[in-house]
Parts: C-alpha cells; sequence; structure tokens
C-alpha cells in the first residue's frame, strides 16, 4: 500500500456525508419533538389565564416536559412584568 492510498482511503463521498448529516438532523427533530401534542395548546391556554390578569407577551411563558428516568416533569416557566 502506498501513502497516496492511504490519504486516499480517508476522503469520502459527498453521498455518506450528506447522509450522515442527514442522520444527525432526523436524531435531533426527533429528540426535540419527543413531547406529547398538546404542550403548544397548553402554553396558549395558560398564556390566556395569565393575560386575564397581567399583559405579557408570547415569549413570556414557555413549557417544557423532561423525562428523568420513569418520571415526568413538566417545567412551566412565566416571566411576569414588575
Amino acid at each position: 500500500m502506498s501513502l497516496m492510498d492511504y490519504f486516499r482511503k480517508e476522503q469520502k463521498s459527498t453521498a455518506s456525508i450528506a447522509k450522515e448529516r442527514l442522520q444527525i438532523l432526523v436524531a435531533h427533530d426527533r429528540a426535540r419533538s419527543n413531547g406529547p401534542d398538546y404542550l403548544p395548546q397548553l402554553q396558549q391556554e395558560i398564556l390566556a389565564v395569565i393575560r386575564k390578569y397581567v399583559t405579557i407577551g408570547e415569549d413570556d411563558v414557555s413549557v417544557h416536559l423532561e423525562q428523568q428516568g420513569t418520571t415526568s416533569v413538566l417545567e412551566l416557566n412565566v416571566t411576569l412584568p414588575d
């Protein structure tokens, strides 16, 4: 085996690089959208209830669901004005 053959084997085809990148994107998307379908609606309803009493924006309420072993943890963050 020559020295040039060694370096040529290291080069990957653009198709394999694209495939690896797509797999990473799909895995990231699955991890992000793993939550239940009701979370966006829950966030909107919580926002509507809070707006009855305080003026807040869309970005002031965030809802996240985390899995910690066999337990699900619902995290709700509300930024209220001073």
